[in-house]
């Protein structure tokens, strides 16, 4: 079910003794790695309180439509759009009536038809309203929008009846809502990239630092999450929105970014190191700003860790993509690169050609690995991420 990873679900809640099961069925798609939102109608709140169901998606719970908090910023609007899926489970004979309809008269079914995300639904309810001429025929209707039917189930009923009504069990819904999403290249595969310059202190005022701009570490990042990946961000200082599913973490200096990158690859497989990470530091940074004078000024510089080569140095190593930005024997450097740091992939560049170097919008790279090479062609940095991800997945399923 690794098509759920970093999927939103909207789950919606209505009136019926199965929405007890719905505290499970966020359990069982937030393990498999979906981030899950709440809605419930008047009458799931007679069942099951707002407050459990909050405190196990980690959201709040949405429950009414005009809610004036909620609407200032168009509240079920950004709701229906942060959705890649509507399931409703519960979905009593009452819902599933409106929604053949089209009736908008609460939060939940406005939601639905104000949503671009497909809608899934749960029937739960006495096995005689299953059977009822009207619901088979709200049933027809819906699957003709079409609205996904998982269940119902046959068995034993709250009610003592035995037939079909029953709501599924918490991990045949996720399974079958795992199935509403086509599979991608990194479903469940937890990647690490960093991304933008270090700055190494001089004195409070002053540091050692470089042109990189974050633009391909942050597109990359944005990319992994598209082919299905958990990504974690460790930027350096950069003025760029995070992607969305996107967990950044911030740092300034080199010896910041190793530590958080040390800890960080301790449960990922993938790791792009795509920082321009300062080689060298200066030994002590100043306390207080260093007066100008005539005099010249010596700063003595210590070499900073190798990040990408101590990640492919640990035991159970993710597979690791460095990057090489050269002004000259762009081949030769990289490879000596890709060998002395035992590397999987190495991504090199040339950043002498102003329309591909730093801060630019393009770029245009070259991939070397140990049995060959591939040119990429000049492109926008989204679409170059794209590719990249595509090749590095590549080598990544080869290897699992």
């Amino acid at each position: 079910m690794q098509q759920l990873n970093n999927k939103h679900i909207l789950l919606g809640v209505t009136g019926g003794i199965a929405a007890y099961k719905a505290a499970e069925l966020i359990r069982r798609l937030q393990d498999h790695g979906a981030e899950v939102r709440v809605v419930m109608t008047p009458a799931a709140q007679e069942f099951i309180t707002p407050l459990t169901l909050q405190a196990l998606s980690g959201n709040p719970v949405h429950t009414n439509l005009l809610d004036p908090a909620a609407e200032a910023a168009m509240g079920h609007i950004e709701l229906a759009r942060w959705a890649d899926l509507v399931l409703v489970a519960p979905a009593s004979a009452n819902f599933m009536a409106r929604l053949a309809s089209g009736r908008a008269d609460d939060l939940l079914t406005t939601l639905c038809l104000a949503t671009d995300a497909p809608i899934a639904i749960a029937p739960a309810m006495n096995q005689a309203m299953w059977r009822d001429t009207n619901t088979q025929q709200n049933i027809a209707a819906l699957k003709s929008k079409p609205v996904a039917i998982f269940g119902p189930a046959d068995g034993s009923q709250a009610c003592g009846d035995i037939g079909p009504g029953r709501m599924l069990e918490a991990e045949q819904l996720a399974e079958l809502a795992a199935q509403q999403f086509e599979s991608q290249a990194l479903d469940g595969v937890k990647v690490v990239i960093t991304a933008g310059p270090t700055r190494e202190a001089i004195d409070p005022v002053r540091y050692i630092s470089n042109h990189s701009s974050g633009k391909m570490g942050f597109a990359l990042a944005e990319a992994a999450v598209q082919a299905g990946a958990s990504v974690i961000l460790i930027t350096g200082p950069v003025a760029l929105t995070t992607p969305e599913r996107v967990e950044r973490i911030e740092v300034e200096n080199a010896l910041e970014m190793h530590a958080a990158v040390m800890d960080a690859i301790k449960t990922c497989q993938i790791f792009i190191g795509a920082a321009a990470v300062a080689d060298y530091r200066p030994v002590e940074a100043a306390a207080k700003k260093i007066k100008k004078s005539s005099d010249n000024m010596t700063i003595e510089l210590i070499p900073n860790p190798d990040i990408i080569a101590d990640v492919a140095a640990c035991e159970d190593k993710p597979l690791t993509v460095g990057f090489a930005a050269e002004t000259d024997n762009l081949a030769e450097y990289a490879r000596a690169k890709l060998e002395k740091k035992k590397l999987d992939l190495i991504i090199a560049n040339d950043v002498s050609n102003p329309s591909i170097g730093f801060n630019s919008d393009e770029n245009a790279v070259t991939i070397y690995w140990a049995a060959g090479e591939k040119t990429i062609p000049q492109s926008t940095k989204a679409k170059l991420a794209r590719q990249l991800i595509e090749e590095i997945s590549n080598r990544y399923s080869a290897e699992n």
